[in-house]
């Protein structure tokens, strides 16, 4: 690991910085009439002078991959001006916790991991899971039955068998289930996990197909409903809890690969007249449900005909949003993201899938691969969404396996051939996230006074900040970084993430 020259790095003596104490500024909650009463923050503000301020940095076309590159020094804050390059944060002004960033373990992922040796295997999984010596995934998505990540398409009950007497889950015991196992062992125990399906059962649907779309057939509501039941028994029958699940993955595409069709206004009844109570009456009212999923176009239109009806709504826990619509005209629509949370405030928002498509190893290291996600993050988070989530956590060297030639990137390559494993600039770009930021974390105001810099900040429960910054351009940046009138200089290299960790 290289650091960056000390003197571009180092600034002034130490000063004093101000911090917000955690559990002064938790929000406190009480139950009158049934309603929540929420009281205003009540931030003290503590002096923290002797905490570290430890900067890392990833940068394209040089060997800083996570690497600590040095230590700030924050001196008084002086009137920055005009052309300056500075990110400001104000740690009293505090917004959503963070539930978890993670990935999709697909049958594609699991099929890779077991091809690789056992030795890149544990390398796999400590990279991932291992909060010291990884990037410390706390979140998991899984399929209910296949997708085109699947080497083929399968159920889980034998064609035509509506009342699922022949339900079972045997085809994931090769690879998907024992691979989940080993990832929340991995996490310490505890891996946050929601299920997607991509299509009922080809007998389920109006064009006999669980591809190229269709739609749900009216006979088929409840049995469906029950499917996600028997989904979520036996998983948790097999040691993995299924924390919550989204109705339909892309309900809007029809795809060449496993899809269904839903409008706005037949998700909204299936969940309110079938799933939702279905549901309940099997005990699981708890599991948390996530309407749409898909892009960030239609996401509004989508969380208004849903959360507008009170029957639908009382049964969603959020809204879950793609990132594909992206290549429309090159500008991601964040800002649909942030209008869904200020229509709906008590309702949460969650990433449940983005990748880069069109997989090209002689590509895998462009700097827009791992920009990509660098800006949605920052992006997404600074617009109140409480969880981020990749799509496959690891493929093979062909950008699969996939039933249907989708060939995509993923922040990590397990090569076939060789068992080795290739670890992208994606994968460290996440990783300034996922490493530093830990769930239950409060997002604090953040702002970059340029476009070339993007920039979040959260404050953990252990009382560090962590403040993401990344440089977009293809210069060199200097910047000042000022929290509560202490300030200091930092730089970044061209097209590179830093994460700037408070602690004590």
């Amino acid at each position: 690991m290289k650091n960056l020259k000390k003197g571009r790095l180092f600034h002034s003596a130490i000063g004093v910085l101000l911090l917000p104490l955690l559990m002064a500024n938790c929000t406190g909650t009480k139950k009158e009439n049934k309603e929540t009463v929420t009281a205003e923050p009540k931030p003290v503000i503590l002096s923290i002078e002797g905490m570290k301020a430890d900067i890392y940095t990833t940068a394209h076309k040089s060997d800083l991959k996570l690497a600590k590159t040095g230590t700030l020094n924050f001196g008084p804050n002086k009137q920055p001006l005009e052309m300056d390059i500075d990110i400001y944060v104000n740690p009293n002004k505090q917004f959503q916790s963070l539930v978890g960033i993670g990935a999709a373990l697909t049958d594609a992922a699991a099929e890779t991991f077991y091809r690789l040796s056992e030795e890149n295997q544990e390398r796999f999984l400590e990279a991932y899971y291992d909060k010291d010596k990884g990037i410390g995934y706390s979140l998991g998505r899984t399929i209910i039955h296949s997708c085109d990540f699947s080497s083929g398409s399968y159920t889980y009950v034998e064609e035509g068998d509506a009342e699922l007497k022949t339900f079972n889950i045997d085809h994931d015991r090769q690879y998907r289930l024992p691979f989940t196992k080993k990832a929340i062992a991995a996490a310490g125990g505890d891996l946050t996990m929601y299920a997607s399906p991509w299509s009922p059962p080809a007998f389920m649907k109006t064009n006999n197909n669980m591809l190229q779309g269709g739609k749900l057939k009216p006979e088929f509501f409840q049995p469906w409903a029950n499917y996600y039941v028997k989904f979520i028994e036996a998983y948790e029958a097999e040691g993995i809890p299924i924390w919550g699940l989204t109705i339909q993955n892309e309900p809007m595409a029809v795809q060449r690969w496993e899809s269904c069709i839903y409008t706005a206004e037949e998700e909204r009844d299936f969940l309110k007249n079938y799933l939702g109570p279905t549901l309940e009456k099997a005990n699981m009212g708890d599991k948390n449900i996530i309407v749409w999923d898909h892009n960030r176009d239609l996401l509004f239109q989508r969380a208004s005909t849903i959360l507008d009806d009170p029957d639908a709504a009382k049964y969603v826990w959020g809204t879950g949003f793609h990132w594909y619509e992206d290549w429309k005209d090159g500008i991601p629509m964040f800002d649909h993201v942030l209008r869904v949370k200020e229509a709906y405030p008590d309702k949460n928002l969650i990433f449940t899938e983005g990748c880069n498509e069109a997989f090209d190893m002689a590509k895998i290291e462009e700097p827009r691969l791992a920009e990509r996600y660098g800006r949605s993050m920052v992006n997404d988070f600074n617009n109140g969404t409480v969880a981020w989530t990749d799509w496959n956590i690891l493929l093979d060297e062909t950008g699969g396996p996939n039933h249907v030639g989708n060939l995509c990137f993923a922040p990590v390559h397990g090569n076939t051939k060789t068992g080795e494993l290739m670890f992208t600039n994606s994968y460290y770009y996440i990783g300034h996230f996922s490493k530093f930021i830990r769930p239950g974390a409060k997002r604090i105001s953040s702002v970059s006074t340029a476009n070339s810099l993007l920039s979040t900040g959260f404050l953990n429960e252990d009382g560090s900040m962590a403040i993401i910054a990344m440089n977009q351009s293809d210069k060199e940046l200097d910047y000042t970084i000022t929290i509560a009138g202490n300030t200091a200089s930092v730089s970044i290299p061209a097209h590179a993430i830093q994460t700037i960790l408070l602690s004590e």
